[in-house]
């Protein structure tokens, strides 16, 4: 398969497909450029490959053009970290995009506006009543369709190759992300991101170096099912914290005061537990726990065990003890996967816990043990703690790496394997 190794980009006009989706301050300062520090490698190949580089992208979620989603305001963090200038095409369609792809020359720089300021990206018609008859939207979903096809049309005319680096939206089967792929049949490549998502998922689903180790955190069970079934027919150990824990407490007969719990999903909870042990995966969730007796840093805390949390009272973090037990898995580990937090960290009172797994994994990985980290909140976790640096990958991908680790084939890489 063709690769950006081995791609002759002298001459060439490559659009490449990035997930710039970066958060923005009020006066439209960039607070995390993990995103577009991420895509600079492969842009600079690009360049130093002899080849130009038109750059796509969508920002936050618009309903048409708007001046706070425009993507021009990115453009000097693009500039500082390509080490050159950037030209800007005030929209992704039109003539004026046409005329300023058509004249790029080796070694330029052109980024297109927001591709979402057009809803044929995503190719869902905007302003459709939900109580719309069915032939209405049927009529309007077809109409989208040749719109969708003709914009994607459009947006490959500007290029001679095709290069997807956005993990982050792989998942979806938009205009830019899978659909433009098919118009580069024989020109057409992951960028080194998506190269590196994918090498660090597989390696943990599909030739990992046992024992594994997945550590589970955030809020709800509902969200992470398909991923737990999937992970019992490869991990040997299966670390639950945060919200999630108190709902298999519950489905076990333990108390647990106020803490988060779906109670929809205790039934399912014990099923989960029965098919670990069927599958001789070790489960650990039981121990002490931090509680509170409120939802903020003001709040009275205590240590107490998880299964015997009083009324009134709710778990918020793992506690020194629950972490240490914890830590005897981490270390006897030489694959770990950690996705969600193991409490309450965006509060700094209950912060701890969350801050000593990201500690241990930096402290492993050192040793060689192989680590991954996924999912937004314990990415934001790692990044603002400062062990980003110090794991051996952290996904930009939320949605995207969820449904790759549930084993289902993601839009934008079947699109360049095909």
């Amino acid at each position: 398969m063709q690769n950006i190794d081995n791609y002759d980009f002298r001459g060439k006009r490559a659009i490449v497909r990035v997930d710039f989706n970066v958060p923005l301050s009020d006066s439209f300062q960039i607070t995390d450029d993990t995103r577009i520090r991420a895509a600079i490698p492969t842009l600079k190949k690009v360049l130093a490959s002899g080849g130009s580089l038109i750059i796509m992208s969508h920002l936050g979620r618009p309903k048409g053009p708007s001046g706070k989603y425009s993507l021009k305001h990115i453009i000097p963090a693009i500039e500082e970290k390509l080490g050159r200038e950037v030209k800007f095409a005030p929209d992704c369609m039109g003539r004026e995009v046409a005329r300023l792809s058509a004249t790029l020359q080796p070694g330029e720089v052109l980024l297109l506006e927001n591709l979402r300021f057009y809803a044929e990206e995503e190719g869902k018609p905007r302003d459709l009543a939900e109580d719309a008859p069915e032939d209405i939207k049927k009529a309007a979903k077809s109409e989208m369709k040749e719109r969708q096809k003709k914009f994607t049309l459009k947006l490959a005319s500007y290029a001679d190759c095709y290069i997807n680096d956005a993990f982050g939206t792989a998942h979806r089967s938009h205009a830019s992300t899978a659909l433009i792929a098919k118009y580069f049949p024989r020109d057409k490549m992951f960028g080194y991101v998506m190269e590196g998502e994918i090498k660090a998922i597989d390696k943990v689903l599909k030739s990992p170096v046992h024992p594994v180790t997945a550590i589970l955190g955030g809020a709800k069970i509902s969200t992470k099912i398909a991923i737990i079934e999937k992970l019992f027919d490869v991990v040997d150990n299966m670390i639950i914290g945060g919200g999630m824990a108190y709902t298999f407490v519950k489905a076990g007969g333990g108390k647990i005061g106020s803490s988060l719990c779906e109670e929809d999903q205790l039934e399912l909870a014990g099923s989960i537990l029965e098919k670990a042990k069927a599958k001789n995966v070790r489960l650990y969730y039981s121990g002490d726990v931090v509680i509170a007796d409120a939802f903020n840093n003001e709040a009275n805390s205590k240590v107490c065990p998880i299964d015997n949390i009083p009324e009134g009272w709710m778990g918020l973090d793992a506690s020194d003890s629950m972490i240490s037990e914890w830590e005897k898995v981490i270390r006897q580990s030489k694959t770990i996967l950690w996705n969600g937090p193991v409490g309450v960290f965006e509060l700094e009172k209950f912060a701890a816990g969350t801050r000593k797994i990201a500690s241990l994994l930096a402290e492993v990985t050192s040793g060689g043990v192989f680590t991954l980290v996924g999912g937004g909140d314990s990415v934001a976790a790692v990044t603002q703690m400062g062990f980003a640096g110090k794991v051996s990958y952290v996904s930009t991908g939320g949605g995207a790496m969820l449904e790759y680790l549930e084993g289902i084939e993601l839009p934008g890489i079947r699109a360049i394997r095909e």
